[in-house]
């Protein structure tokens, strides 16, 4: 299955839109685990500076579909705030952060007017977790699923312990 489009039809998605082609490997990190999960997953690029209009239509073909938005942008951040002004469905922010500005960038991702309220989650496996998370409100495999992978999370740790009590 392609990472760039791994759909099928009348499935809850999970839209991943970055600001510009530079945001593809971040993506791609997120795009994977919701790919592992067996949830249809779209990559688009349309930036909140340079194409809002693209912004906007991605949003209205996603009108009437169950989906989360997952927004990843670097530098100024408006991508996250345009998507989730503009439609009734949960968005994740998911920033880009370089290692110049990372600190200053991310208040353009944390800031936002009243009435806009993305969420903002920082690691790309967190990020489509949470995606993963809102649609399992309504899939009772999904939930299972993501049980099974907390599960497993937990079981590391304990491997861990176990290993390091050895030492």
């Amino acid at each position: 299955m392609d990472l760039d489009r791994c759909e099928e039809d009348n499935m809850p998605r999970i839209i991943i839109i970055m600001g510009s082609k530079a945001d593809l490997e971040h993506s791609r990190r997120i795009a994977s685990l919701v790919k592992e999960f067996g949830v249809e997953c779209k990559l688009r690029i349309a930036s909140a500076h340079k194409t809002p209009l693209k912004v906007l239509e991605i949003l209205k073909e996603q009108e009437n579909e169950e989906a989360v938005f997952i927004t990843v942008a670097g530098r100024s951040n408006a991508l996250s705030g345009l998507v989730d002004a503009n439609t009734l469905k949960p968005v994740i922010a998911c920033p880009s952060l370089g290692e110049k500005f990372a600190e200053v960038d991310l208040f353009s991702s944390l800031r936002m007017p009243s009435g806009v309220a993305p969420l903002v989650v920082l690691e790309p496996e967190q990020a489509a977790l949470a995606a993963l998370k809102i649609l399992a409100l309504r899939d009772k495999e999904l939930q299972e699923r993501i049980k099974r992978y907390q599960e497993g999370k937990r079981e590391e740790v304990e491997k861990g312990d176990r290993e390091a009590s050895k030492m």
